[in-house]
């Protein structure tokens, strides 16, 4: 997986096909999206007109929750891949843990893994989940078969617990909102980073998840903003500047639908 992507998400119609072409112009070469987003046939038009040789893309897409019953997920995906216009996704994700645990965790994680066996998606990976709910996921498939685990992280809420569990076994961090909705921008911590390494701080927001290896998928509709995140790959933060931003965490969560599970202190 790219560690940096083109994200998708609020992005509807011409604006989300425009910001994907945009972004496969520029170089990204990692894309996401997901059942929810209502998008994915936008997504699928801009890969088609991108030009871009399909093994040099990387594209990730999210079952919804009313996916997980019994014999429910795989028709679901391949109705993603058909609004897509591929034969297989490099990376499918379990967008959220089943609401209230409603449906259990086997029957579902076991769809998604026999979804990979099938070909129809390469790697496969969970979203939005518990340390709870991957270790269930975990006993179910095992760790090695979770490719990532996408999260909420950025400056303001680092989700350090859950991220030292996947660390610990071996699952990759993918980062969702990054810029925090735009917080960052005018953050004077970041700010001021940004002028000491002649960057804005909206870059160093997202230098900062990748030095951490944290994948980051931030969206925009402005190609000068695609391209300024992009530059973030060539910033280098230093020890003093990862202690800074390290200060900023105060539990602002902004993904927090009614039916989240019970987040992790």
């Amino acid at each position: 997986m790219p560690k940096l992507g083109v994200g998708t998400f609020r992005l509807k119609e011409q604006q989300a096909e425009e910001s994907v072409t945009m972004g496969l112009e520029l170089g990204y070469r990692h894309i996401d999206t997901a059942q929810i987003y209502r998008n994915e046939a936008d997504v699928g038009r801009a890969i088609a007109k991108g030009g871009v040789p399909r093994g040099e893309l990387y594209v990730t897409t999210k079952i919804w929750t009313d996916k997980f019953g019994p014999g429910l997920l795989i028709p679901s995906l391949r109705e993603s891949l058909d609004k897509l216009g591929l034969d297989s996704v490099d990376m499918t994700l379990i967008h959220w843990p089943s609401p209230k645990d409603e449906v259990p965790m086997a029957v579902y994680m076991n769809q998604l893994a026999e979804a990979k066996q099938l070909g129809l998606t390469r790697e496969i990976g969970v979203s939005n989940f518990t340390i709870a709910h991957l270790k269930q996921a975990i006993d179910v498939v095992g760790a090695s078969a979770i490719g990532t685990h996408q999260l909420e992280v950025h400056p303001y809420l680092q989700n350090l617990n859950v991220r030292a569990f996947c660390r610990e076994r071996g699952i990759a961090l993918t980062g969702y909102m990054p810029l925090a909705y735009g917080r960052v921008v005018g953050d004077p911590v970041l700010q001021g980073i940004g002028r000491k390494h002649g960057a804005t701080a909206a870059q160093v927001a997202l230098a900062w998840q990748l030095r951490q290896d944290i994948a980051v998928i931030p969206s925009s509709t402005k190609r000068a903003n695609l391209a300024a995140n992009l530059d973030a790959l060539k910033l280098r933060l230093d020890d003093e500047d990862m202690a800074r931003i390290a200060k900023l965490e105060n539990g602002g969560r902004i993904a927090k639908p009614d039916f989240a599970p019970a987040w992790d202190a």
